[in-house]
């Protein structure tokens, strides 16, 4: 029987009609105003800036206003967090992006953790992830929550599953590992350092591909009946997974491209319009 595509674009699609609505009603309480997402781009990464404009389309898709602040690449961790400051104070400001990476010089933890918790609508601030941890409100990191909300879309039992993810970064992998645990799953957090990574892979009824590699993960390793979430995107458009040959093998699967990237995207301007909500409704 052929897996279950969990289709990111198309639940994407459906909520950005339900957000346009919103952003229309709130238009109509507040005397015309949107909320606004500011994304901080440092540098001149050509990837980073694709990104960025991406973003930009979404918010206009949606109705939101953006604001696009660009930095040079010898900007310094003080004009950051200077930047980051102004923003957080700007009352018509209600979502910050600052766009990773950020050249060498910059401490981009620190430039992170300055976000008002209010306005750290990609959920990349320590304060918003120990909250998220611990069940209480913050928005979540964009990747994972929008990971979370395919899985709650397409009836994804969690409860009493093992959830093994596979990477550990601060943005994807841990705060998926808790995001998942939050839901009751029994949770395994594979990385570098994982001693006999696909016996741990062969056990997992979800498994969450975030390893930064194309196709480390090989489609023998997971067993009949997964559910398979690839985090992963490179050139040629492969993911994380050994996708092919796991079409009649998973019990469901997101496509690469098509899965969790819309929802990436998608998860941070639905955040932001929430943001919004609250401060102008």
């Amino acid at each position: 029987m052929p897996a279950l595509v969990l289709d990111g674009k198309s639940l994407a699609a459906q909520t950005e009609a339900d957000l346009l609505a919103r952003v229309e009603r709130l238009k109509e309480k507040s005397g015309g105003k949107t909320p606004i997402l500011a994304t901080i781009l440092v540098g001149d990464d050509p990837a980073s800036a694709t990104y960025v404009k991406m973003k930009g389309n979404a918010c206009k898709r949606v109705g939101m206003g953006s604001l696009a602040v660009e930095m040079p690449s010898s900007t310094t961790t003080e004009e950051l967090l200077a930047k980051i400051g102004e923003l957080n104070k700007n009352p018509d400001v209600h979502g910050i992006l600052l766009q990773h990476p950020v050249p060498p010089q910059i401490d981009e933890r620190a430039c992170f953790d300055a976000i008002a918790l209010g306005k750290d609508v990609d959920g990349v601030t320590c304060l918003g992830f120990g909250r998220m941890a611990m069940g209480e409100e913050a928005y979540g990191c964009a990747t994972p929550q929008g990971i979370m909300r395919i899985l709650d879309h397409y009836g994804i039992e969690i409860e009493g599953k093992h959830a093994v993810v596979v990477g550990r970064s601060p943005i994807l992998g841990k705060p998926m590992a808790m995001m998942l645990l939050q839901k009751n799953a029994t949770v395994t957090i594979c990385h570098s350092r994982t001693k006999d990574l696909p016996a741990i892979i062969a056990q997992a009824d979800i498994l969450v591909g975030a390893v930064g590699k194309p196709e480390f993960i090989k489609a023998e390793w997971v067993k009949a009946g997964a559910v398979v979430v690839d985090a992963g995107y490179h050139p040629g458009g492969v993911g994380d997974i050994e996708l092919s040959a796991l079409l009649d093998k998973a019990s469901a699967y997101t496509p690469v491209p098509g899965g969790v990237g819309p929802m990436t995207i998608n998860t941070l301007i639905m955040q932001s319009v929430e943001s919004g909500e609250k401060s102008l409704a």
